[in-house]
């Protein structure tokens, strides 16, 4: 039975910790090989799912040593029917990898959480296509049957919310919400921002978030931003606009690359997680003032997430 669905603790005040950038640290940090950037594939052996058990102990690990809430994403990134399909998954299969992916964290939440870090399970959803790119892009419609099925399996799990990581396009998202809310499912709406602080359509981050929320009838628990640089997308947070209040998330890039020159690096480029966490905080300071819920994406891994945390938890017991 999902344990916060009907209350979300990441909507009050308190600071959240999340992941880093999973697969990169799988890949450059740990040394697997992920096809297709599919970190699910790895719960198909024994050892893979204990790679990964691994990778979230060391989050749950760093939550409980500062005493925060954690809410731990699914391995299930690539884990739709067209990317699936490649990897040679039946639809039975990717019902069951990610029933299987919401148990390996079921396990780390009976183990370690505390009174003082509530652990909350999100199925992670990826787009259709490519994240970076918004080929083929899909109706409002299509999106939701598309998507439909791998809610429908996360609302029969214990996972508390399903997340959309690396959103590209408004319509992707819109679909993505309605079959949320079909399935009464809680859903959160992550896009991915190009070095202009836009969406790779092109299309303003405030034009995505009032898109999704006039045809849902502002249905997202909550907005987040992932997969780009701070440096690429603070100028366009300024001011103090009813959009920027549903911000609350941020999963930033180590790296200043452009999506293009991080498909072409040759090695995993961390930048520096301390002026990247100081970065952070002056967000929440200045910018986004509901922003509670902190962790990485690209070259992102532990390190970061603990500057991260060390930086800004101050801020939010000073103003309590």
């Amino acid at each position: 039975m999902a344990k916060y669905r009907n209350a979300l603790p990441q909507l009050g005040e308190s600071f959240f910790m999340t992941d880093g950038g999973i697969e990169t640290t799988l890949i450059f940090l740990e040394g697997r090989e992920l096809p297709c950037f599919a970190a699910f594939h790895l719960l198909r052996t024994r050892e893979g799912e204990e790679v990964l058990r691994k990778y979230f102990r060391s989050y749950s690990a760093l939550a409980r040593r500062f005493n925060v809430g954690l809410i731990l994403e699914t391995a299930t990134w690539r884990a739709s029917s067209d990317w699936a399909q490649k990897l040679g998954y039946s639809a039975d299969d990717l019902t069951e990898v990610t029933r299987q992916s919401v148990s390996l964290l079921e396990e780390i939440r009976a183990e370690d959480e505390t009174a003082p870090t509530p652990i909350i399970i999100s199925g992670c959803l990826g787009p259709r296509g490519d994240g970076y790119v918004p080929d083929s892009a899909m109706t409002e419609i299509e999106a939701e049957h598309y998507h439909l099925p791998r809610i429908e399996t996360f609302a029969g799990t214990s996972a508390d919310l399903v997340t959309a990581i690396t959103m590209n396009y408004a319509k992707e998202a819109i679909g993505i919400t309605r079959a949320a809310r079909s399935a009464k499912m809680p859903v959160v709406i992550s896009f991915t921002l190009e070095t202009d602080g836009c969406l790779p359509t092109g299309q303003t981050l405030e034009d995505a978030i009032n898109q999704v929320d006039d045809a849902t009838d502002g249905y997202p628990a909550y907005f987040m931003i992932n997969c780009a640089h701070p440096d690429h997308f603070k100028k366009v947070l300024q001011g103090d606009r009813p959009w920027t209040a549903r911000i609350r998330g941020l999963r930033a890039n180590a790296s200043r690359m452009s999506h293009v020159e991080l498909n072409e690096a040759p090695e995993l480029d961390a930048g520096n997680p301390a002026e990247l966490a100081g970065q952070y905080a002056a967000l929440r300071n200045n910018q986004l003032k509901h922003l509670n819920v902190m962790g990485g994406c690209c070259g992102t891994d532990s390190r970061h997430i603990e500057e991260i945390t060390a930086a800004c938890l101050p801020l939010f017991r000073l103003a309590n």
